[in-house]
C-alpha cells in the first residue's frame, strides 16, 4: 500500500478508508453487522495496509465507535492508525443533542472518546453544516477540540461549496484551526462536486475523500439484488432515481469491466480513485471480497477511451446527500 499525503496537512493515510457505518448493531439498521461479524473486516483492512477509518457518533448510535474502537485496540498500536469520527446529527431526543453548539460539540468529542477507547481522535468532522447555530460557535468549538488535543485535525463533509468557503475564510482570518478535509458524495452516477467543491478543495489544498464510491452498489451491479440494505436504504432510492442515465453509466462500467475481465466495482472505484484531488476513497465491506476489489480498483489505470466511455451518459441531476 502507498500512502498519500491528506491534503496539504502532513498526515499520510492510505488511499482507501474503510467506512464503519456498516458495523455496530442491527437494531439501528437491518443491514448493520454485529461486532462478531464485523471484526473480520476490520482485520482485513490492516491486513491489506489500510489504515485509515472512518466512523461517526450517529453510527448505530454510538456502537459502531465502540465496536472500531475495541478492534483497533486489540489489533494494532493506535499511533499506527488514523481514525476520523464525526458530530451533528441527533443521538437522541434531547434538543442540545444535536447540531455544531458549542455545548453539543464539547460533550461529543467527549463521548466519542469513551466508546472509541482512546484518548484523541486524529480527525474530527461536521457530518453536515448547521444552519442553525453561528459559525463563529462552531468554528471556536472545534478550535477547542484541536487545542484540548482531542483532535488532530478537523474535516467537513456535505455540503455547498459557498458555505465551506465561508468556514474556510472565518478561520483563516480569525487563526482558527482548520479544515484539512471534505467528505463528500461523489462517484460516476453523481458529478455534481465537479462544479464546485472539487474545485475549491484543489484550490485549497483541501482533502477530499468521497464517500459513496459504488453509488449504493449500483455501479458494481448489486442494485436490486434484494440484500436488507438495498430493500431498506430508501436515502439511496431517492438519490439514484435517474434509472435511464444510470442504466446507462452502468452498462459502460460493465462494458469497460469485461473488456479488462475485472469486477465492475473494481472499474468504479478506479474512476473515483483516479480523479484529480482525490485524497482516499470511503469503502464500506460486508463481503470478504469487497476491500480485496476496492485495493485492485485503485490499482486500475484506466486509459482515456475507457474514462471518456464511461463519462459520457452523465448529465447534470439535482443535488443529493447534503440531507
Amino acid at each position: 500500500m502507498d500512502y498519500v499525503r491528506f491534503g496539504a496537512s502532513g498526515l499520510k493515510v492510505s488511499p482507501l478508508c474503510l467506512g464503519c457505518m456498516t458495523y455496530g448493531t442491527p437494531s439501528w439498521r437491518p443491514w448493520v453487522l454485529d461486532e462478531a461479524a464485523s471484526r473480520p473486516f476490520i482485520r482485513q483492512a490492516l491486513d491489506l495496509g489500510i489504515n485509515f477509518f472512518d466512523t461517526a457518533d450517529m453510527y448505530s448510535l454510538g456502537e459502531s465507535e465502540a465496536v472500531l474502537g475495541r478492534a483497533i485496540r486489540e489489533m494494532v498500536p493506535r499511533d499506527d492508525v488514523v481514525i476520523a469520527t464525526k458530530v451533528f446529527y441527533p443521538m437522541s431526543a434531547r434538543p442540545n443533542d444535536r447540531g455544531l453548539s458549542r455545548k453539543h460539540i464539547l460533550a461529543s468529542i467527549d463521548a466519542s472518546l469513551g466508546r472509541l477507547g482512546t484518548d484523541y481522535v486524529d480527525l474530527y468532522i461536521i457530518h453536515r453544516f448547521d444552519p442553525d447555530t453561528p459559525i463563529e460557535e462552531t468554528l471556536e468549538a472545534l478550535d477547542t477540540v484541536v487545542k484540548s488535543g482531542k483532535a488532530r485535525y478537523i474535516g467537513a463533509s456535505s455540503m455547498y461549496a459557498w458555505q465551506f468557503m465561508k468556514l474556510l475564510a472565518f478561520q483563516q482570518a480569525n487563526g482558527l484551526a482548520r479544515f484539512v478535509s471534505m467528505q463528500n458524495h461523489y462517484n460516476l452516477a453523481y458529478r455534481e462536486e465537479e462544479r464546485e467543491m472539487l474545485p475549491l478543495c484543489r484550490d485549497q489544498g483541501i482533502a477530499v475523500t468521497p464517500w459513496s464510491p459504488l453509488a449504493r452498489g449500483l455501479l458494481a451491479g448489486s442494485r436490486g439484488s434484494g440484500t436488507k440494505r438495498d430493500e431498506t436504504d430508501t436515502l439511496a432510492h431517492g438519490w439514484y432515481n435517474q434509472q435511464a442515465m444510470e442504466a446507462a453509466i452502468v452498462e459502460a462500467v460493465q462494458q469497460v469491466a469485461a473488456a479488462r475481465g475485472v469486477p465492475a466495482a473494481q472499474v468504479a472505484m478506479a474512476w473515483v480513485a483516479g480523479r484529480p484531488g482525490i485524497t482516499a476513497t470511503l469503502i464500506g465491506a460486508s463481503k470478504p471480497h469487497h476491500l480485496p476489489d476496492a485495493v485492485a480498483g485503485i490499482g486500475l489505470q484506466l486509459t482515456p477511451e475507457e474514462i471518456a466511455l464511461l463519462e459520457a451518459p452523465y448529465r447534470p441531476r439535482p443535488v443529493a446527500g447534503h440531507e
